[in-house]
């Protein structure tokens, strides 16, 4: 039997990430943060002093990822450095393409003989799965997305300012619209969430009904 893929994209701080981690609890899918192989990159190129704008470090360090780079528990992988690291290496066509197929792999044959796979990303539903049953656009005003990366900053414990976010964020989201290798953008079929007066548990709500009716019309 295939698996059952539901593609979640978005732009950073929609609350993607969130909503891909209780739908995969829900549906007891396997679940896949694409945004960890860019940042496990990005971290691994800044760790060797090199330059995630440089393709042959950012290259490097994609072809010798290895699963144990994606702990989710590795503080070093939430540091706002990292996320602009991993932006940069995501724009890279070489590091696209070493990793591409790591995430065809999970999302066609999901780990623990699971019967389906949630991923979340930027290019899920356009890139990774386009055949996926299941496509949300978690999205969000630019200032509900500045203020909750500000505030989960802040609950860190990270010395940051309101001004620094709004300037990195502008950053990233202009280089993952325009690089020329998988822009980040909805995919025709996907049903757009703006979550920008939703609370996290609403957000979620109207994502899994989103995700129940098209299964359970399957």
């Amino acid at each position: 039997m295939n698996a059952l893929i539901i593609a979640i994209d978005g732009p950073s701080a929609s609350g993607k990430g969130t909503i891909a981690r209780r739908l995969a609890a829900h549906f007891d899918f396997a679940h896949l943060d694409t945004g960890l192989l860019y940042r496990a990159v990005g971290l691994a190129v800044l760790k060797s002093g090199g330059d995630p704008s440089n393709t042959a470090d950012a290259t490097q360090a994609a072809r010798a990822l290895s699963p144990k780079s994606l702990n989710a528990e590795d503080p070093g992988l939430r540091e706002d450095s990292t996320a602009q690291a991993a932006s940069k290496v995501a724009a890279i066509p070489e590091v696209r393409r070493a990793l591409l197929q790591f995430q065809k792999d999970f999302a066609a044959h999901p780990p623990g003989d699971k019967k389906g796979a949630v991923l979340d990303g930027r290019d899920i539903g356009t890139v990774i799965a386009p055949g996926a049953k299941v496509k949300i656009y978690i999205t969000a005003s630019k200032e509900a997305r500045i203020q909750r990366r500000f505030k989960e900053l802040q609950e860190r414990g990270g010395n940051v300012t309101y001004a620094a976010v709004l300037r990195d964020m502008q950053a990233r989201d202009a280089r993952d619209a325009k690089r020329v290798v998988a822009p980040a953008k909805p995919a025709p079929d996907a049903v757009i969430l703006d979550t920008t007066e939703m609370t996290a548990e609403e957000s979620y709500a109207a994502a899994l009904k989103i995700a129940s009716e098209v299964l359970a019309a399957d």
